[in-house]
């Protein structure tokens, strides 16, 4: 399940955020400061374009899925990401059917609650685990290109997945 994101999670999102595990599978690996992360939230809170959302396991918060650059004119589109709690959710024993049941949940909202016709993302190409998952989604991975973040190099490889190709239950 997905609700809103709202003040009282802001502190929850930034310790997921800087869990090690995300921190590696990200663009940016450095630790994200508090200043630095409400200056996001400040930002991203009232940007039209974007809506940032909790995700809940068991009625837990468990993650946070990031919709942004959202078009809603046709063709509408919009680009996407997430992190989970991935530290609890080991703990619980719980990683793979919340990745799962996370990405389910937002390829969902993305096309059944935001109406979008073209979903888009990226992933690191040393991430073979998440570009498995996607491609078992249906998501079509574009020609990768390399990157400098955080003084590394990185391969970014775009992703994408269209309303028609989308996997129904």
């Amino acid at each position: 399940m997905l609700r809103d994101a709202t003040e009282e999670d802001v502190n929850l999102m930034l310790s997921w955020r800087n869990q090690e595990i995300n921190r590696l599978a990200s663009k940016t690996h450095h630790v994200i400061s508090a200043d630095e992360h409400a200056r996001w939230w400040a930002a991203a809170r009232t940007d039209p374009t974007r809506r940032v959302l909790i995700y809940l396991r068991d009625g837990l918060p468990c993650g946070v899925v990031n919709f942004f650059d959202l078009r809603f004119d046709p063709p509408r589109t919009g680009s996407w990401g997430f992190y989970l709690d991935a530290d609890a959710l080991a703990e619980r024993g719980e990683t793979l059917p919340a990745w799962i049941d996370v990405m389910r949940a937002a390829v969902d909202h993305a096309f059944d609650v935001l109406n979008l016709d073209r979903l888009d993302g990226e992933v690191l190409a040393h991430n073979t685990a998440v570009r498995q998952m996607n491609r078992r989604f249906r998501f079509v991975e574009g020609t990768g290109r390399i990157e400098i973040h955080d003084g590394r190099e990185i391969t970014v490889i775009p992703i994408s997945l269209d309303r028609a190709a989308r996997r129904r239950r």
